[in-house]
């Protein structure tokens, strides 16, 4: 799970990554993609643009000529189905052992996402009832209120008047 990244609003894995799990090169597991380029559009594989690629080295990795796990060219990235269809072309038992534990990993994913949303939707829909909730106490409070104290209007005086007396 440490390996998933988040790209371009979608989880990837890097070839690097890949390639370490499969037990190949990184350099072996692009060429094989590269021979196979029709199997991998944009939403399966992709090549980190210029700015990313600078951004990613800054942030998670400074590479150098002696380190080999280092990013020194642009990565590609896999997203789940991209991972898959890399189990059609390393065609390896290790490839396919590892594929199914990488496709369990990203439906485990999909799963707890699935969960935390219904989780914010219920908080959400709460939170909504209580909003109202708020506003009808408050109705009621200040119905009450009124009710308590009641408005005094001017009284007029019942019974007989007398000369010169007014109301």
């Amino acid at each position: 799970m440490n390996k998933i990244y988040l790209l371009r609003g979608r989880k990837i894995m890097l070839d690097r990554d890949l390639a370490e799990l499969y037990g190949v090169e990184t350099k072996a597991l692009k060429q094989a993609v590269r021979r196979n380029t029709d199997r991998f559009p944009e939403d399966f594989m992709f090549e980190m643009n210029k700015q990313e690629f600078e951004n990613w080295r800054s942030q998670i990795v400074t590479s150098n000529e002696g380190d080999k796990k280092g990013l020194r060219y642009a990565p590609f990235c896999f997203t789940e189905q991209g991972v898959t269809m890399l189990s059609c072309i390393l065609n390896s038992k290790r490839a396919i052992t590892i594929n199914v534990q990488i496709i369990r990993i990203f439906a485990k994913l999909r799963e707890m996402i699935l969960t935390h949303k219904d989780i914010l939707l219920k908080m959400q829909q709460l939170e909504k009832k209580i909003t109202n909730h708020d506003e009808n106490i408050q109705m009621i409070f200040d119905t009450l209120r009124k009710l308590l104290n009641p408005l005094q209007a001017p009284r007029r005086r019942i019974g007989f008047r007398r000369n010169g007396e007014e109301d």
